[in-house]
């Protein structure tokens, strides 16, 4: 068992799972479906012939830790159609948010390709909208760990100077155990395709835990 993680952050991304038409908008986490997307864009694949290589990606378990939680932002486009009226259409954004993302697998060399892919992509890689570029370090490391393990031990990614002493994170993972429908969440992707775009439910569980980074040093870099 090993588990590949990224980091998610930028000053913008956008996560929706269900908004269309005029108004778009973003839940306060990666959505499975988004985070899939971008590894397939990365992996050079098209919407196409996606649901061919969907099916590698119905046995990672995945998951998230919220090292700092986003702000709600928006902003408004207007649509000119020829011979029709203008429309106004929102769009929603998280701002400033920074993620731990974790895809957890047995299969070590599938891993190791979405980690290729990510550092070598063949499509330029966004969070969620195309106006949404991910900064960088995006791939941080492969760990020989289970998924629940490493988003609770890993080191916090929220930048130094920003971190407290006690740190309280959301983690919200796949967990097909689970029977309580409220935790249904509908962003399993079962076809990118333009034609018939498919998407099914998986159950999740949220929990928080404390991250300890001990007394922050505001001098030790001068050191």
């Amino acid at each position: 068992m090993a588990t590949l993680l990224l980091r998610i952050a930028a000053p913008l991304q956008s996560w929706g799972i269900s908004s269309k038409f005029e108004t778009r908008g973003t839940i306060k986490e990666p959505s499975k479906s988004g985070i899939i997307g971008m590894i397939l864009a990365a992996l050079g694949t098209n919407r196409i012939d996606s649901d061919k290589v969907l099916e590698k990606f119905s046995k990672i378990r995945f998951g998230i830790r919220v090292d700092q939680e986003g702000k709600l932002a928006y902003d408004y486009q207007i649509v000119q159609a020829v011979g029709k009226n203008s429309k106004i259409t929102y769009r929603y954004y998280l701002s400033d948010a920074i993620f731990l993302v974790g895809l957890e697998s047995e299969d070590l060399q599938f891993l190791e390709k979405i980690d290729y892919a990510l550092k070598h992509p063949k499509f330029p890689l966004f969070l969620g909208r195309r106006s949404c570029p991910p900064t960088f370090p995006l791939v941080l490391d492969i760990k020989d760990m289970d998924l629940l393990s490493v988003l609770k031990e890993y080191p916090s990614l929220v930048p130094e100077w920003r971190k407290k002493e006690n740190e309280i994170c959301r983690i919200i993972y796949d967990d097909p155990e689970k029977e309580d429908r409220l935790s249904r969440q509908q962003d399993v992707p079962l076809s990118f395709s333009p034609l018939h775009r498919e998407y099914g439910y998986r159950l999740v569980s949220e929990e928080m835990i404390s991250l300890s980074h001990g007394e922050h040093d505001p001098m030790r870099e001068l050191r």
